[in-house]
């Protein structure tokens, strides 16, 4: 089950301490990994790390950065001294900004002589359907532009990838089995799908060869969301 647990994050997405404490004690030992997205780090910077920290909880630090090479380099090196375990960019941002995000990254944690966190890029965002992108005009089908995005990852030097458990296994064969695939949208069967579109159940998302699942409302929003997360574990397990 320990290793299981690596592979769940839960997505932290509140605005105050006070809810993040309240629901890391509820989950307890249940969950060892977490997602700081830009609603909690924006409200309160790098209280909710140290906490984290503290507590003895991997980080995925999930800002999506995207801007120039430049910006976004020092930007990951910004981010890479506060010791989290993952961190991300828009891979439409392009090769270069990824290439130029992945060699600040490992060049500032040889520097510091820290473990080198893992550098992700965003895809194509769960929420998106085939209406909404048809309004983007892009040429290529959603499945597509994800597997292209992810090789163009693969060879800039990143680690993996975020995207729909729908697309992980066109992913897998494109890009091998050590690349990761991180994949929230992950719904266990008769959760609500709130603002999410394409999606799949904890199970069906590690068969598609998802690495990591990253699931929010779920857990957190769930009666009792310890054990709503232990009911995911134990799927997970299973699958």
């Amino acid at each position: 089950m320990e290793q299981v647990k690596k592979r769940l994050i839960v997505a932290l997405d509140v605005a105050t301490m006070a809810e993040v404490r309240q629901l890391v004690e509820t989950l307890g030992d249940a969950v060892s990994y977490y997602k700081v997205g830009m609603q909690l780090f924006y409200s309160v910077g790098m209280e909710c790390l140290a906490y984290l920290r503290e507590v003895g909880k991997d980080v995925f630090l999930d800002l999506k950065m995207h801007d120039i090479p430049n910006t976004v380099a020092q930007g990951a090196a910004s981010l890479t001294r506060l010791g989290v375990g993952m961190i991300n960019v828009q891979a439409s941002g392009g090769a270069a900004m990824m290439r130029a995000a992945a060699e600040k990254v490992a060049e500032t944690a040889a520097s510091l002589n820290i473990p080198r966190p893992k550098l992700i890029a965003v895809t194509v965002l769960t929420s998106m359907d085939q209406a909404e992108w048809a309004s983007l005009r892009y040429t290529a089908g959603i499945p597509d532009q994800v597997v292209h995005l992810a090789k163009m990852a693969r060879e800039a030097g990143l680690d993996g990838v975020v995207a729909s458990p729908q697309e992980a296994e066109l992913i897998r064969e494109a890009c091998g089995r050590e690349f990761a695939i991180i994949t929230p949208g992950v719904r266990p069967q008769g959760a609500a799908l709130n603002d999410q579109s394409r999606v799949a159940t904890p199970a069906d998302a590690l068969r598609a060869g998802a690495h990591y699942l990253v699931v929010g409302r779920p857990i957190t929003a769930a009666e009792k969301p310890r054990s709503a997360a232990l009911a995911i574990l134990e799927e997970m397990r299973n699958a």
